[in-house]
């Protein structure tokens, strides 16, 4: 997969990023889409895929360059910067993640270290874990489920 800029526009300290997607595939099948990151949302403006895709298809693709793309925007790949920022898919290297009870431990540690930080506690287990936002927001669900950490209300 690779990221590169399109466009970027400010309005005081708001910036909304436009930017180019493709991926490629051995088998020769090819998606290049145009993406908006504003406020750390994601939309998919245009697609173009060949073979084509379906609406389902359509919706995972959404979630898989979500967290490249957020990747590509912290990482000072704005607009201007000239150099396209190439990002590789964790999801298909299942060794690079921990599993089960070794995975909650090491999002409560993220997920814990950025809220030290003053980050955005998500953000980080995304970029930790190659995982969309849906994906990270799982696992952290799960890590909460067992019970490394604090429930996210306090039941009455």
């Amino acid at each position: 997969m690779s990221v590169w800029p399109a466009w970027e526009v400010r309005e005081g300290e708001r910036a909304t990023r436009w930017l180019h997607v493709r991926l490629e595939f051995a088998d020769g099948a090819r998606i290049d889409a145009l993406a908006t990151v504003c406020d750390g949302g994601v939309c998919v403006e245009d697609v173009q895929a060949r073979p084509a895709l379906t609406l389902e298809d359509l919706a995972v693709f959404a979630e898989w360059i979500e967290g490249p793309l957020a990747r590509a925007c912290a990482g000072g790949a704005g607009p201007g910067s000239g150099a396209a920022a190439g990002t590789g898919a964790h999801r298909d290297d299942g060794s690079v993640r921990p599993r089960g009870p070794e995975a909650w431990r090491f999002v409560a540690r993220t997920y814990r270290e950025a809220q030290e930080r003053g980050v955005d506690p998500v953000l980080a287990v995304m970029d930790e874990t190659g995982c969309s936002r849906r994906g990270a927001l799982r696992l952290i669900g799960r890590t909460r489920d067992a019970g490394l950490l604090s429930p996210r209300h306090a039941r009455r």
